[in-house]
C-alpha cells in the first residue's frame, strides 16, 4: 500500500481532514486524588522506579522544567508536547505522573465517554505521539487506539 493509502487508512474516518479537538469532559472524579492513585499503583507496579520531584506548578510545566527530552525520536520539541498536556489538564482533568527515557504516563480524571470522543482525542494525541498508533495499536488505526482509550482514566504515550 502507498504511504498516502496507508495514512489514510491510519486516520480514518478522518482522512486528512482534522476533525478539531476533543470538547471538554466535565467530571466529579478528583483530579490529584486520581493521581495520587494511579502513582500509587504506578511505582507498585515498579519497584525500581524513582520519584524526581519539580517545582512547578503543573506536570505540563515539570516536562519542560526538567529537561524532559522523551519525544526527541520524534519531534524534539518538549515545550510542544508540554503545550497539549497543559491542553488535556484543562479539557479532561488530566495529570502527568510520570515520565521515563521516552514514555509519558498521565492519569485522566474525565476521559472520553464515547468512541466519537474517543476518536476525536486519538486524532489529537496521533498529532503529537504517532507511535501509539504507528506501533501500539492492531490494526494500526486510530479506531483502535480510540477504542482503548474510552472511558480509560490513564493514557500512555512512548516514542520510539
Amino acid at each position: 500500500m502507498l504511504d498516502t493509502e496507508r495514512r489514510l487508512t491510519v486516520t480514518a474516518p478522518f482522512g486528512q481532514i482534522w476533525p478539531g479537538l476533543a470538547p471538554r469532559r466535565r467530571t466529579a472524579t478528583n483530579p490529584e486524588r486520581l493521581a495520587s492513585e494511579f502513582a500509587q499503583a504506578f511505582l507498585a507496579d515498579r519497584p525500581r522506579t524513582h520519584l524526581g520531584p519539580v517545582a512547578t506548578a503543573s506536570g505540563a510545566e515539570a516536562l519542560t522544567a526538567a529537561g524532559w527530552a522523551g519525544p526527541c525520536n520524534y519531534c524534539n520539541d518538549t515545550a510542544r508536547l508540554a503545550a497539549v498536556v497543559r491542553d488535556g489538564e484543562h479539557r479532561f482533568g488530566a495529570r502527568v505522573v510520570a515520565v521515563g527515557f521516552a514514555t509519558l504516563h498521565l492519569s485522566v480524571a474525565a476521559p472520553s465517554g464515547n468512541e466519537h470522543e474517543a476518536l476525536l482525542i486519538a486524532a489529537e494525541y496521533f498529532a503529537i505521539c504517532p507511535d501509539n498508533i504507528w506501533q501500539d495499536s492492531r490494526p494500526y488505526a486510530l479506531t483502535a487506539y480510540a477504542e482503548r482509550i474510552t472511558g480509560a482514566h490513564h493514557w500512555d504515550f512512548w516514542w520510539d
